[in-house]
């Protein structure tokens, strides 16, 4: 089987149930508690782990106050980098850390129990289609919050490990 293809039975049932509003509600309530077992894990383990999601803590400088700003987000990886998506769950807006990522595209993401610099590149045309359809194959609800979001495009970037 070709990678990206085998989704496991649990991830797939909660993709399924990921395109609903109430899963959206449920997931933003869920970030605290994923951002908490990411920190202390080093990022080895999250909320969504045993049901075979892949997710990274992204720590970002935010655009006004400059603090630190931490979220967790499904990734998928392409080539050593790291690719994510802002969908916001379909909301209205793009999601603070897309907009401190554009301001200011030096961040740090936690997987794996490491830490990497990073920097955050915005994809288009081709490219984000490309990243996006890889995206949306691990976790389809993100068409659906896209269909939820028609009034804005979905930001979807790359994350670059920055040489050491």
């Amino acid at each position: 089987m070709k990678r990206g293809q085998h989704m496991p039975e649990l991830r797939r049932f909660f993709a399924g149930i990921g395109k609903t509003k109430a899963l959206a509600a449920i997931g933003r309530r869920l970030a605290p508690a994923d951002r908490w077992v990411l920190r202390a894990t080093g990022g080895r383990f999250g909320v969504g782990t045993p049901i075979g999601l892949r997710t990274l803590l992204l720590t970002t400088i935010g655009r006004s106050s400059g603090q630190k700003r931490e979220v967790p987000l499904l990734y998928v990886e392409r080539d050593g980098k790291y690719i994510v998506i802002g969908s916001n769950w379909g909301g209205e807006r793009h999601p603070a850390w897309s907009s401190n990522l554009l301001a200011n595209p030096g961040a740090v993401i936690a997987l794996r129990g490491k830490r990497l610099a990073v920097h955050g590149r915005l994809l288009d045309g081709d490219e984000r289609q490309e990243m996006w359809d890889a995206v949306a194959s691990y976790w389809p609800a993100y068409n659906s919050y896209a269909d939820r979001a028609d009034h804005r495009k979905i930001r979807v970037f790359v994350l670059e490990p920055v040489p050491r």
